[in-house]
């Protein structure tokens, strides 16, 4: 059982943070498009950003931020330009970003993170956003998130937000999150942006090596498309208002934190996941028998971001062969003759012999995942076994539709 609760508030249920969301003119839409969270005392900061070497102005920002001093006030998000592959005049507007908001918090620039979403190769639209920043810092609250996550969010359906509380030295800790990501969405680390807050107080050191491992099991274990971007951020604020003793080292408070920190981020991952441009239903993948968990994640990962499995989810076949050829290429040795393939119930393959089915029957189970879009009933459970070792490993994707096609065919036209 879990050793913590969910509860209201998302990304400002922990104690001493605000957060704002508003239509700037960032957006051609007219929707929502510059968030902001705010942190009422300096935090510990952590990031975990993209390996690509085509970054947004944002990514690099942050992270000279953070090894400068990893800590921070605020956090300031646009949505509708990406500003990557802008060149230094990019450079220049985050800059500038975090210049125009420090002044209007009276704080250091050096206090603010940046994020940004959108098109690549666009700036940022920086008479819209220099105009909108008194208005966003003036409609900060603590009842913001809701708004704030509306504003990060591009070809997403739905907003992704999250708060878990846990009890820690008989004082109530809490961590919340937001997310936003559709497509483009095979972390390494991942595509997508999110921001959590957590009322906790950590070591700086400690801080970024839990979210660096609660990273690697959740948001860099989704996949929709198989695409990376350029402006991948995971943005954590540690404030420790809850007043609770400072965790300093690996220990039983230690370990209860971390686990609410993965859970909230594996909650925000699937839900990235299951909102994949056009799918109609989440996949998750279960790998057993592994060598290692690094095995086992890695097999996961393939079948999950597989474009000949997803296809068939889609198509409500459950075509066992496409799991096996994709389990087979991931890289990792093991035998054959102890594959064991399953579909929710259905046992598929065992020893690596297939087995008679229901077929019809399975076809069904896969339709009812794609009735429950959206109800989080919408799960298709696909768990391979590949030997006997103590690897495991879960990953998750979503199918890949016609919709998908259109959706990223049409983006900028």
């Amino acid at each position: 059982m879990a050793d913590w609760q969910k509860i209201d508030g998302g990304i400002t249920a922990p104690k001493g943070f605000k957060a704002a969301g508003i239509a700037a003119g960032l957006k051609s839409s007219g929707m929502p498009d510059l968030a902001l969270i705010l942190s009422e005392t300096e935090a510990i900061a952590a990031g975990v950003f993209t390996t690509t070497q085509v970054r947004a102005a944002c990514v690099d920002y942050c992270r000279q931020r953070l090894q400068a001093k990893a800590s921070a006030r605020a956090i300031l998000c646009n949505a509708g330009q990406a500003n990557a592959a802008t060149g230094e005049q990019g450079w220049q507007d985050a800059l500038k970003s975090a210049e125009l908001l420090g002044t209007e918090l009276n704080i250091s620039p050096q206090a603010i993170l940046l994020a940004s979403t959108g098109v690549i190769g666009q700036r940022i639209k920086m008479d819209a956003l220099a105009k909108g920043i008194p208005s966003l810092v003036a409609a900060a609250s603590t009842d913001g998130g809701k708004d704030a996550a509306k504003a990060i969010i591009t070809t997403d359906l739905v907003t992704k937000s999250i708060a878990l509380e846990t009890i820690i030295d008989d004082r109530p800790v809490r961590i919340g999150g937001i997310a936003k990501g559709s497509g483009m969405i095979h972390p390494n680390m991942a595509t997508m942006l999110s921001f959590i807050t957590c009322d906790a107080a950590v070591a700086t050191h400690l801080w970024q090596d839990m979210l660096k491992r609660a990273v690697d099991k959740s948001f860099n274990q989704i996949t929709v498309d198989g695409d990376t971007s350029t402006n991948d951020s995971v943005i954590a604020l540690a404030n420790g208002q809850s007043r609770t003793s400072a965790i300093t080292e690996m220990g039983k408070n230690a370990q209860k934190l971390e686990a609410m920190l993965t859970a909230v981020c594996q909650y925000l991952a699937k839900a990235i996941a299951r909102d994949g441009e056009g799918a109609t239903c989440l996949i998750e993948v279960q790998v057993s028998g592994a060598p290692d968990n690094k095995a086992a994640s890695t097999v996961a990962k393939t079948i999950a971001g597989s474009s000949l499995v997803k296809s068939a989810i889609f198509g409500r076949d459950p075509n066992w062969g496409r799991i096996a050829a994709a389990a087979g290429r991931a890289g990792v040795k093991f035998s054959q003759d102890e594959l064991q393939i399953k579909l929710g119930d259905f046992i598929l393959m065992e020893n690596g012999q297939p087995l008679e089915f229901d077929r019809q029957a399975a076809s069904n189970y896969l339709k009812q995942a794609a009735a429950g879009a959206y109800l989080q009933e919408d799960t298709v459970l696909i768990s391979v076994c590949i030997g006997n070792g103590s690897g495991t490993s879960t990953a998750w994707g979503c199918d890949l539709t016609y919709k998908y096609v259109e959706i990223n065919a049409e983006y900028t036209t």
